[in-house]
């Protein structure tokens, strides 16, 4: 079997996981880029939780349709980002909270 005889679907979600994917590598964030923001804790109504990007893409998988967030300046979204992720700059990040469904899993980056 070659590439041309691959049902399209199966070509689509491997595209959309390998773009996914080409993107994720070994990234820290760092505090001293955005001072304004390294001190501030998580409100007590929000539930934090971390997941890797294996569980994202398994999420993505499985149909779910996580609503990925950029949250790094608009120049850095520009240059590269997750696809279909949305930006919302950190420092625009209140004007947006209210626009965040809670019916759905939600990933900040």
């Amino acid at each position: 079997m070659n590439l041309f005889t691959l049902p399209k679907a199966l070509l689509l979600a491997a595209a959309a996981m390998l773009s996914l994917l080409s993107s994720y590598g070994a990234a820290n964030g760092d505090p001293s880029k955005y001072p304004q923001f390294a001190q501030q804790s998580v409100p007590a109504d929000v539930k934090l939780s971390f997941i890797s990007i294996d569980e994202l893409v398994a999420q993505v998988k499985a149909g779910r349709k996580p609503l990925i967030i950029d949250v790094r300046t608009a120049a850095e979204y520009r240059e590269v980002h997750i696809l279909s992720a949305v930006s919302a700059p950190l420092a625009e990040f209140k004007d947006n909270v209210k626009k965040i469904p809670k019916d759905r899993l939600v990933v900040l980056y």
